[in-house]
C-alpha cells in the first residue's frame, strides 16, 4: 500500500462520534437488509480496515442488495462493474485514447476510480480480466501505459460471486483471493427476516429510498481511529500462530500468507473500535478466523475427497489452538487485572 499522508487519511474521532458514525452506517444498512446485523458490521469492519470484502452465495440471498446498500451509506464516489464474459481489462482499469484535436493520448479511467466499487458476479469474468484488480486492490493505484494514476482515500472493492459449481462461472485466481480481507456468506433469512421483507420489500425496494448518513470525510477519521486500537504482543502473537498453524495442516496444501495475518490484525482493530473498545481481544481473532482465512487456504485431494470444507479446517484449527497464557484468568473475563488496574490487553493510560 502506498504511503499516505495523516491529513489523507484523516484525524481522530472521540469514541461516542465513533460509535454514533458507525451505528448510523449500521442501521441505514439494515433497512435495506433484514436480520443480518453480524453480516452487515463485518462489512463495515472491512471498510473500516482498508481492505476488500468478498461475498459468496447463491443468487437471489442479497449480495449485491449489501455492497449497494454500504455504498449508498457513504456520500461518496461509487461505481458499479457487471464482470461477464466479454468484459476486458481496460474496462476496469481505464484506457488511453487518441485526442484528434490535441494529437495526444488522453487517459479515461476506468470504473475502479472511485471509492467504492461494487464488483457484481465477478467470477462471470474471465481471469485475464479479474486480475485487473490486482494492482489496485493491493496498491491503491493504477498503471496503464506507463503511467501510474492514485486511487482515491478510502478505497474498497465490494465483490460479490455465486458459488464456483454454478455453471457459466471462472475460478477466481490465488493470488486475487488473498486480497479480499474477506469473504462472507450471507445465508437464508430467518422467518421472521423473510416476513419483514414481504412487508417491506413488496410494493418498493427499500434501496431506491435510502440516503447517505456518512462521508468520505468521516469515515476517512473513522479509518484513522481504528488505526489507534492497541493490539497486545500476545495478541501479535496469537495472529501468527493462527496463521502458522494453516501452513503446516496436514489437510492443507496451501496455508495462509503474510498479508492475511496482516489483513486479520486489522480487521480485529476494527472489530474491536465498533464493538467500543480500544484494545483487541484473542476472541476477536477468533470470531474473524474463518472469514478472514478460510477463503485464501487450498485443501489437499484427500480432505477434499473427506468433503470438508475450508471453513472447517480453520474452526478446528481455532479450536485446538491454545489461548494467549500470559494471565491465570480465563481469557474471556474482560475485567481488570488485579495489581496494575488494567486488563492484560489494554493499553498502558496515563
Amino acid at each position: 500500500m502506498t504511503q499516505q499522508t495523516w491529513d489523507e487519511v484523516g484525524g481522530l474521532l472521540p469514541h461516542d462520534e465513533f460509535r454514533a458514525a458507525s451505528e448510523a452506517i449500521v442501521a441505514n444498512i439494515e433497512q435495506v437488509i433484514e436480520g443480518k446485523t453480524a453480516t452487515v458490521r463485518l462489512a463495515l469492519a472491512v471498510l473500516l480496515a482498508e481492505g476488500h470484502l468478498l461475498i459468496e452465495d447463491v443468487p437471489g440471498v442479497g449480495k449485491t442488495k449489501l455492497a449497494k446498500a454500504l455504498a449508498r451509506s457513504i456520500d461518496c464516489s461509487v461505481r458499479r462493474i457487471q464482470f461477464t464474459p466479454d468484459l476486458l481489462p481496460s474496462d476496469v482499469t481505464g484506457v488511453s485514447v487518441y485526442n484528434q484535436e490535441t494529437h495526444d493520448f488522453e487517459f479515461r479511467p476506468g470504473a475502479v476510480f472511485a471509492n467504492l466499487v461494487v464488483g457484481d458476479e465477478i467470477n462471470r469474468a474471465s481471469p485475464k480480466t479479474q486480475s485487473a484488480l490486482l494492482e489496485c486492490m493491493e496498491e491503491r493505484q493504477v498503471t496503464v501505459d506507463g503511467v501510474t494514476y492514485q486511487l482515491q482515500t478510502p478505497f474498497m472493492v465490494i465483490a460479490t460471486q455465486n458459488p464456483i459449481e454454478m455453471e457459466g462461472t471462472y475460478p477466481l485466481p490465488e493470488a486475487q483471493r488473498d486480497r479480499f480481507t474477506a469473504r462472507i456468506a450471507m445465508g437464508y433469512p430467518d422467518v421472521g427476516a423473510e416476513l419483514a421483507m414481504l412487508d417491506g420489500h413488496g410494493a418498493t425496494d427499500p434501496l431506491d429510498e435510502l440516503r447517505p448518513v456518512s462521508d468520505a470525510v468521516t469515515v476517512r477519521q473513522l479509518i484513522a481511529t481504528v488505526r489507534q486500537v492497541h493490539v497486545a504482543d500476545a495478541v501479535k502473537q496469537y495472529a501468527i500462530d493462527l496463521v502458522t498453524a494453516t501452513r503446516e495442516a496436514p489437510d492443507l496444501r496451501l496455508g495462509a500468507s503474510p498479508r492475511a495475518t496482516l489483513q486479520l490484525l486489522r480487521t480485529a482493530r476494527a472489530v474491536a473500535a465498533l464493538e467500543g473498545r480500544d484494545y483487541v481481544l484473542p476472541d476477536d481473532l477468533q470470531a474473524l478466523a474463518v472469514p478472514v482465512l478460510a477463503h485464501r487456504i487450498i485443501p489437499t485431494a484427500d480432505a477434499q475427497l473427506a468433503r470438508r470444507t475450508t471453513d472447517a479446517i480453520v474452526s478446528d484449527l481455532v479450536h485446538r489452538l491454545p489461548l494467549p497464557n500470559d494471565r491465570k484468568r480465563s481469557p474471556y473475563d474482560t475485567r481488570p487485572a488485579s495489581g496494575n488496574g488494567r486488563g492484560p490487553y489494554e493499553p498502558r493510560r496515563p
